[in-house]
């Protein structure tokens, strides 16, 4: 008998593991297919030709310009932000055991926020400079709900009731800033804060890159310590898990990751929507993950762009629409019945 049910067991894993490729793979043509898309759309229509000269250099200048430019960096940053954001969220809700428990939930997305707004203080306003503020921010952030909750280790529930809390006082200071600071670094804080892609460049672009590589070359072994997280401290331990030590480094991976860019929900419903494609229940898939978020925050850009004739409203606006109805069903599923 237990040899059959080792036997099922092992089926069942291969059909999961078969079914998240299949999924996997699905994602990543759809992706490509909203790229190709994103590329046509705008002022200057391009075709599906015209691409494919600028890709083998028989292009002219003006559709090179279109093209590489002004289209590609922003589309390219896109995809780099919401597959960052994306293995954040994973990361969080894994540590927490908790679906809501991503990095907009307990603070570190607004402790990032404050980092890039005493960079603005300081008299920065470069994108890297703002983006090295956020993460310097992220990571102080996470540094204090990690002190501050731990109690012989860190539980999840304690984590996220302390992020909430931190989280809380930090947006407090923001809203003190937006309204003492002078006009013009207001603008540029709400600019950064409201998740705008506009002003997107090739150092923003090369910047993501590096920290999205960063980020893939921990994936594995993070990967690997999360799906043992998930058995309980204590089964980790046994498993030869330095548990605590682990928690630490992961939430350096996950501040990290979500410090790529300002866009809210990201880091909360990609995960969620990946495991429910991948159908592998509440194990942790970093790749799945990766490209749902990726295609979110491109269709979000997307729509921000062209979604209204004539406006261009702010990335993070999109997304923070769309993520309130995904929380409001999430929360509605994962009530008790009967309540």
């Amino acid at each position: 008998m237990n040899g059959v049910f080792v036997l099922r067991a092992g089926t069942l894993s291969l059909k999961v593991r078969r079914r998240a490729v299949a999924v996997c793979g699905v994602l990543a043509l759809a992706l490509v297919a909203l790229v190709l898309w994103a590329f046509t759309l705008g002022s200057y229509p391009l075709t599906l030709g015209e691409l494919a000269a600028v890709a083998s250099g028989t292009a002219g200048t003006g559709v090179r310009t279109v093209v590489l430019e002004w289209r590609a960096p922003r589309i390219v940053a896109a995809v780099l932000f919401g597959a960052a954001l994306a293995v954040g969220g994973v990361v969080f809700q894994a540590l927490t055991r908790n679906p809501l428990g991503s990095p907009d939930a307990i603070g570190f997305t607004t402790g990032s926020y404050t980092g890039a707004v005493l960079t603005l203080l300081a008299g920065a306003s470069s994108y890297a400079a703002l983006a090295a503020g956020a993460l310097a921010g992220g990571l102080l952030t996470a540094l204090t709900v990690y002190l501050l909750a731990f109690r012989r280790g860190v539980r999840g529930f304690r984590l996220i009731i302390v992020g909430i809390a931190v989280g809380a006082l930090l947006s407090s200071v923001n809203t003190w800033f937006s309204v003492k600071a002078d006009v013009d670094t207001a603008l540029r804080a709400a600019v950064w804060g409201a998740g705008c892609l506009s002003a997107i460049g090739r150092p923003a672009v090369l910047m993501a890159s590096a920290l999205l590589a960063a980020v893939a070359l921990a994936a594995p072994v993070a990967q690997h310590r999360l799906r043992r997280l998930a058995l309980g401290d204590e089964t980790a331990t046994t498993m030869g898990v330095p548990v605590e030590r682990t928690k630490l480094l992961l939430v350096v991976v996950g501040v990290a990751a979500t410090a790529a860019g300002p866009i809210a929900f990201v880091a909360l419903a990609a995960p969620q929507i990946a495991r429910r494609l991948t159908g592998r229940g509440t194990s942790v898939d970093l790749a799945g993950s990766a490209l749902v978020g990726a295609l979110l925050q491109l269709g979000a850009d997307i729509a921000a762009q062209h979604a209204v004739p004539g406006v261009v409203l702010p990335t993070g606006a999109v997304t923070v629409c769309v993520g309130g109805a995904y929380l409001l069903v999430l929360l509605v599923r994962e009530s008790p019945r009967g309540r």
